[in-house]
């Protein structure tokens, strides 16, 4: 922490400025405004941050939450009055799921909206309900202050997004600094590593050694705390699968012996949801046990014919839809790693038996793989384009993919073998148009190659960012799985509420080759199963912006890794991969 010697007068916008640079902050994403411009000016003499520009504010709060969810370090947003609604999607994501993102809303002067100011909206009430804090900047003196604080509570317990309101006339006045220093603890996020109650670990070795058939699951919060390294080391020495829900995928290798990989109702095949479903005890870390990861809740089968136990950060976590025998607040990886130091200490002749899954997972996998399902006329197999990428895609490759048939099929088959934060969901809020803006955000955050997984539903949300890709220079791919309609809904509505035919899900077809061309890219439609390696290693070989189309049928059509759809194809007899 360093403190300058004297005070030195500055503006509002050279304070931000200096303050972000003293929390190593290198990239803002954002959109240009009238009330932001007297930060701008002092931005492009005094500042080497480099502004992301996007063509939408929605899709740079997106990106925003997807750069600090690869970096592990709090991301930066801005954006003006006109467009503050627009951050929304992105910021409440990052609530969600526990993303520290520091966004400022730049506004026209305070009250000023109760003179009908064009633009002016209380946006501090817009953001309380969505962000850790939100407050106003009202006075240059006290920005130090309030930033070191919005990167203090953003980074410390649940990481969650600040918003800082910035009234257009800060960035101008001056003031006399002489607090210019940050805390660099909080420019990385877990900042701190509180060890869960010592008792409550004892407790749970007990259980974890007890159990006849444990099994672990990694919500994101495992990957949050960088925790892969010690829950493989606990799993190794108590020899217990390790399943992830689709956010915590790559907490651990997914070809390692213990990887269950997915479970839950978006992406969980069937070995391993039964695997979870019949186990004796269940050890949730980082996880909240929401919809998505329980199939419903209905995943664990009974649960008072189990053990729970439970870690996390957030109290209010801890036995929210379970009953937990043993419930342990702190970090992930502090407590896991006490937990381990405990167990070779006071057990250190235990013998556990080898537990290899290996074998399972490639009957699972091979059985999906050479299923040779008939796909309706004019589309080809997801599977086979997840299988392909598989077998090529680079250890240093992140992944994006936003909730439908774009990332049902990833979630499932793409197997990451080396452990960390590589594959980029929504699964926390779902909406619509997250993959291309979190390729963005990914492509400042990571020198290797980025995929982005898109349907073409979501794709209509932020075609004009194509040009914020190729702009980047990155290497990018987008794979665009087109099908002409809303198909996650047009699935619901056929496979569960039993609709003859969706009338509000189908759209009209679009050149989507011939848009992505407009906007510079490389282009591709991948028309047979003989075109997909070619096309798709040509496209990560390449170093900069790539797009490909493939057709592919709808959920109604073939079923994907959806448990509960699984189990209504059954009884309507209708083509699924589980």
């Amino acid at each position: 922490m360093l403190k300058p010697a004297e005070s030195m007068r500055m503006n509002g916008a050279q304070v931000i400025l200096k303050m972000l640079e003293l929390h190593g902050v290198r990239h803002v994403f954002g959109l240009p405004g009238e009330t932001t411009i007297g930060w701008y000016k002092e931005w492009r003499e005094h500042s080497d941050i480099e502004f992301v520009l996007t063509r939408d504010e929605r899709t740079a709060s997106y990106a925003a939450e997807a750069y600090a969810k690869i970096t592990g370090r709090p991301c930066v947003l801005e954006a003006p009055s006109p467009g503050i609604t627009h951050c929304t999607p992105g910021i409440t994501e990052a609530f969600l799921s526990s993303v520290p993102v520091i966004f400022f809303s730049s506004d026209i002067p305070i009250n000023q909206d109760k003179k009908h100011g064009l633009t002016g909206i209380d946006q501090t009430r817009l953001y309380d309900s969505i962000c850790k804090e939100s407050f106003v900047l009202t006075n240059v003196k006290d920005i130090p202050f309030l930033l070191r604080r919005a990167f203090r509570v953003a980074t410390s317990g649940r990481p969650a997004p600040v918003h800082i309101r910035v009234p257009i006339n800060i960035y101008g006045e001056e003031a006399e600094i002489n607090d210019l220093y940050a805390e660099p603890e909080y420019s990385h996020y877990p900042a701190h590593r509180p060890v869960a109650n010592h008792s409550k670990i004892r407790a749970a070795i007990d259980i974890l050694i007890k159990a006849k058939n444990p099994a672990i699951v990694c919500g994101q919060g495992g990957l949050i705390s960088k925790a892969s390294n010690v829950v493989l080391e606990l799993a190794e020495l108590l020899q217990i699968p390790v399943g992830t829900t689709t956010p915590g995928k790559g907490t651990i290798p997914e070809d390692h012996p213990l990887a269950l990989r997915v479970i839950g109702g978006r992406g969980g095949m069937e070995y391993s949801n039964q695997y979870v479903h019949d186990a004796d005890t269940i050890f949730f870390i980082g996880s909240n046990t929401d919809s998505a990861a329980t199939d419903h809740w209905k995943l664990y089968g009974d649960p008072n014919t189990k053990t729970f136990l439970h870690l996390d950060i957030a109290e209010a976590h801890i036995g929210n839809n379970f009953p937990v025998q043993v419930g342990m607040v702190g970090d992930a990886r502090a407590s896991l790693e006490y937990m381990v130091e405990l167990i070779r200490s006071e057990h250190p002749d235990l013998d556990r038996p080898k537990v290899d899954l290996n074998p399972v997972k490639k009957t699972a996998l091979d059985k999906v793989f050479n299923s040779n399902i008939p796909m309706p006329e004019g589309t080809l197999s997801p599977v086979r384009l997840s299988q392909v990428l598989d077998k090529i895609m680079p250890d240093d490759a992140v992944v994006t993919s936003e909730p439908g048939v774009s990332a049902i099929y990833p979630s499932a088959l793409l197997t990451f073998r080396k452990p960390g934060r590589r594959y980029i969901t929504n699964y926390s809020m779902g909406a619509l148009g997250y993959s291309v803006p979190a390729c963005i955000g990914a492509a400042f955050a990571n020198d290797g190659p980025v995929i982005s997984f898109t349907g073409d539903g979501s794709f209509g949300f932020v075609i004009g960012d194509m040009e914020t890709l190729k702009r980047s220079g990155r290497n990018v791919t987008v794979i665009l799985t087109r099908n002409d309609t809303f198909g996650w809904i047009r699935g619901e509505a056929i496979l569960l509420d039993d609709v003859d035919e969706p009338w509000s899900t189908d759209f009209g077809a679009v050149d989507y080759v011939k848009v992505a061309e407009g906007f510079g890219f490389k282009t591709a439609r991948i028309t047979s199963e003989a075109d997909i390696e070619p096309i798709l290693s040509d496209a990560i070989a390449n170093p900069g912006a790539n797009f490909i189309e493939i057709m592919v049928p709808s959920q109604d059509k073939i079923i994907p890794f959806v448990p509960n759809w699984v189990r209504a194809a059954r009884e309507k007899n209708l083509p699924c991969f589980y």
